[in-house]
């Protein structure tokens, strides 16, 4: 059962590991990652390569990673119990650059927090129950546990739940079918880049544009789920915004 920590509270003392850039074990102190002056944002998972936290978990903390950093946040941190050699290859494994995966593979700082739990039934021992927290000054200043329930619950750790409790706006998703030479295509990546809105861009073929809009023009945009359209379009959504 977990017994979170109360906000306002110290971040407990802890060590925790990370690999240096010689893939050497290095330890990282609680004391550093949380000193007075710096604003962190902290999620903890039950288990690098494990499904919800590999798809949804840390690819949304990364894609909304500058949209964290330009409301003050120093630095973005995902702490598992797992070791340093598996959170480092896991990093790789998603392309992660701007989230740090920091290693607490003896529980210290999930202990501390109060958010240990145990998952001897899955084979895993010892883990961290899904949560997200943000420390000013080494302080607990909003912490999102996942509410008690069986199973992996993924409901209010999200990175969109956290920068919503910032202040901040997440921004939609956004995918672009284009198709090479295109100028309208050129043209809407500009838009959205001069917009500083991350998109996702696939090419594809005249049958799948087809299936999904009806037509085979490109560029197609999807914002949020639902058809833009093209770069005219996409043109007027951004200044309706």
């Amino acid at each position: 059962m977990i017994d979170p920590i109360a906000i306002g509270s110290p971040i407990p003392a802890a060590t925790l590991h990370v690999l240096n850039a010689q893939r050497q074990l290095t330890p990282v102190t609680t004391a550093e990652l949380f000193a007075p002056g710096r604003t962190v944002v902290v999620f903890g998972l039950p288990g690098a390569f494990t499904p919800t936290c590999s798809t949804a978990h840390v690819p949304r903390f990364e894609e909304l990673a500058d949209a964290f950093y330009g409301l003050g946040v120093d630095e973005i941190v995902c702490v598992s119990v797992n070791d340093a050699f598996v959170m480092d290859a896991w990093g790789e494994a998603q392309g992660v650059s701007k989230v740090r995966l920091v290693a607490d593979g003896n529980g210290e700082l999930v202990r501390g927090l109060g958010l240990l739990v145990d998952k001897r039934d899955l084979g895993f021992g010892q883990r961290a129950w899904r949560f997200s927290m943000l420390v000013r000054d080494g302080q607990v200043a909003e912490l999102f546990p996942e509410p008690v329930k069986p199973g992996d619950p993924y409901e209010v750790s999200d990175a969109d739940t956290m920068l919503k409790a910032m202040g901040g706006t997440p921004t939609p998703d956004i995918v672009l079918f284009t198709k090479p030479g295109c100028g309208h295509c050129r043209r809407a990546r500009a838009l959205l880049d001069e917009a500083k809105l991350g998109f996702a861009e696939i090419t594809a073929p005249p049958r799948v544009l087809r299936a999904l809009s009806a037509t085979a023009t490109t560029p197609r945009v999807f914002i949020g789920g639902e058809l833009v359209g093209g770069a005219d379009d996409l043109a007027a959504w951004l200044e309706a915004r």
